[in-house]
């Protein structure tokens, strides 16, 4: 069953939502804006609330398959990791999503809802570290970086969980390669701020 689970968790976690939703409006995001299919660039293409449904869903695409896991091995001795195995599976899914020829999103948002399931405390720190990093220099990318950076530590001091600190660092490391062009800008000062942003430009998503 633990392998089923984390197989099905894969599965759901490739749903392109962002996709989906653009398309529920009339518009293909991975042809327009960035080509991403996060919630920023939905967002953008198709309106706010779309935006931000496409975050809830895309979070709640890791959230559930843990939940179900956490219900269905409630008995099993190696529980905690196989939820932790689910969340992981879920966020390469959207990653690299089946459904997609295994191009997806950059995978912020499924990581937020993995540790707000797995270690809430930590997950609201980090999340106002991000919107600390952006509010004061305008990068999403330099937020979410720096957010993946710093998810571990915050992991293991507030759980001190050794699975959940592991898929942690392992998340961050995937979300820094998904952002390696981002990097390339920001260390050449070419990466768009959203302050600095008009109407019209492009931005490079983080979902």
């Amino acid at each position: 069953m633990e392998y089923l689970l984390v197989i099905g968790s894969y599965l759901i976690g490739s749903i392109p939502f962002g996709l989906v939703l653009g398309r529920v409006a009339g518009v293909d995001v991975r042809a327009a804006g960035s080509g991403n299919i996060g919630a920023t660039n939905v967002a953008r293409l198709a309106g706010k609330k779309l935006g931000i449904l496409t975050l809830v869903c895309d979070a709640l695409k890791a959230i559930l398959p843990m939940l179900a896991a956490a219900w269905l091995l409630e008995n099993g001795s190696l529980r905690e990791l196989w939820v932790a195995l689910c969340g992981g599976a879920a966020f390469l899914g959207h990653l690299y999503p089946l459904y997609l020829g295994f191009r997806g999103g950059k995978g912020v948002a499924p990581a937020l809802g993995i540790f707000l399931y797995l270690a809430p405390v930590a997950a609201l720190i980090d999340l106002l570290l991000f919107v600390g990093v952006v509010y004061n220099w305008g990068y999403v990318s330099l937020g979410s970086l720096t957010a993946a950076l710093l998810m571990p530590g915050l992991v293991w001091l507030l759980s001190g969980s050794v699975s959940n600190t592991v898929l942690a660092f392992g998340v961050g490391v995937l979300i820094w390669v998904k952002h390696r062009d981002n990097i390339v800008r920001l260390m050449k000062h070419e990466e768009k701020s959203w302050k600095k942003e008009t109407p019209g430009q492009d931005a490079h998503d983080q979902q």
